[in-house]
């Protein structure tokens, strides 16, 4: 338990004995020890320290149906009360990692309650590190506030909606897609607000957060993206009002492309790998020229003629330079996620090889049940876990912490059906995940 405080050992013994196996796991995941997630002890991030061997029970925690939801939410809430920033910091990042990949139930949870996160005025004055992460864990906090906000609005998770022609955003009508794209635009704005500089990322607990909110925006981008070609489609046979509202929220996607883009330079800087960020292709100024004119024309006002072809022309060339930053987008979550995958599998062949080794040199080993696992009844049994990975301790540099959180995908599959069909995951996510599972019970 190397790095954890006597707060946190006193504080995990205490639910140890009154047998609260979620309060005693979420402790362990958020303690005082400045890391971010270890592989050894998660099945889709590394970096966050021993204290985290039983965050992977969280995940699988939310596919449980009988599996009290709210405590769990709850438990986390109530680590965000803490006063050390590395306490909070890693509850908001362990709740971020439940939205993703935990059971659509727990960001359905989250998305009922009245407020969530009230950290508004948070501040760590324990020393200098502790003023610094205490500004982006307020912004941080008020983006998981705003990702469950969106989601009560429209019942759904814009970074796991399909994608593609036949998409969510792309078949919405006139009248749904001009309410949904101002929700996507405020999402996009909190996530953006972070704020972050290559230079401020400086720990594992914020390189974490920063490799959770990279994954966000581009997925989140993307879905913006298809909204704002599904109205430029549709624009030229709105009603005035309508063309009104397209032209602003069209206006404000420009601004928001050269925002991502910063925010996109910062993740190159920090070391992510130039193929795993996409390119962004702008529309030709000529299409704004083209919308400003058509609704000037609705009003009444004298414009300059323009005939049906070229304005076809211009809203063609828009389509295909904005399709082409959609597909940019979509490469570039498709190879991360081939990547971790052919990742972990080749851990989980490296695992079995070193199993195998173990059990030849020790064949009484075989007998020894050390992995946590769920028992009847949806606890969780807290055996003491060996580790079976090691990983270098986290550094001021984000380019390992990069490398390791690429690999961010969800091991487990809801056990209730989504509300829309998630565009990411698959058998062999599952498979590889069971076989660990399993590889880990016979340890």
């Amino acid at each position: 338990m190397s790095g954890q405080s006597i707060t946190d050992r006193i504080t995990a013994a205490q639910h140890s004995v009154t047998g609260s196996a979620i309060s005693k796991t979420v402790c362990k995941a958020t303690t005082h020890e400045v890391m971010g997630p270890k592989k050894k002890h998660l099945d889709w991030c590394r970096g966050f320290g021993k204290q985290c061997a039983q965050l992977i029970d969280l995940i699988q925690c939310t596919n449980e149906m009988n599996v009290n939801i709210p405590q769990l939410a709850d438990t986390l809430f109530e680590r965000t009360t803490n006063t050390s920033w590395v306490v909070v910091f890693k509850s908001l990042t362990a709740t971020h990692h439940l939205m993703v990949y935990g059971n659509e139930r727990f960001i359905q949870y989250l998305a009922s309650r009245n407020t969530l996160f009230n950290l508004s005025n948070f501040l760590d004055k324990s020393g200098l590190q502790g003023y610094d992460m205490s500004t982006f864990i307020r912004r941080y906090s008020r983006y998981l506030n705003e990702k469950a906000v969106s989601y009560r609005q429209v019942a759904f998770d814009f970074t796991k909606v399909k994608r593609g022609s036949d998409g969510v955003m792309r078949t919405m009508n006139t009248e749904k897609l001009l309410k949904t794209i101002p929700i996507i635009q405020n999402q996009m704005d909190v996530l953006l607000d972070f704020n972050v500089n290559a230079n401020e990322l400086t720990n594992g607990v914020i390189n974490a957060a920063f490799m959770l909110l990279f994954k966000d925006a581009i997925r989140l981008f993307a879905a913006y993206n298809e909204g704002i070609i599904n109205l430029l489609e549709k624009y030229f046979d709105m009603k005035k009002v309508q063309c009104k509202e397209a032209l602003d929220i069209y206006k404000k996607f420009l601004t928001r492309m050269t925002r991502i883009s910063e925010f996109l330079k910062v993740a190159e800087q920090v070391g992510i790998d130039r193929g795993d960020i996409p390119d962004l292709s702008q529309a030709p100024s000529s299409l704004l020229d083209a919308l400003e004119q058509h609704l000037a024309s609705l009003e009444g006002k004298k414009v300059k003629d323009s005939t049906a072809a070229s304005r076809a022309s211009t809203l063609s060339n828009a389509v295909s330079s904005l399709a082409n930053t959609g597909i940019s987008f979509t490469r570039a979550d498709e190879r991360e996620k081939q990547a971790a995958l052919d990742e972990e599998q080749s851990r989980l062949q490296a695992l079995k090889e070193q199993r195998l080794k173990e059990l030849h040199k020790n064949p009484a080993a075989a007998t020894t049940d050390s992995s946590p696992v769920f028992e009847e009844g949806g606890t969780i049994n807290s055996a003491p876990t060996i580790d079976l990975f090691t990983t270098p301790s986290s550094n001021n540099s984000i380019s390992k912490a990069a490398i390791e959180l690429l690999d961010l995908q969800p091991a487990f599959q809801p056990s209730l059906p989504l509300s829309t069909t998630s565009s990411w995951g698959g058998e062999a996510f599952r498979h590889t995940a069971n076989t660990l599972r399993m590889v880990s019970h016979h340890k």
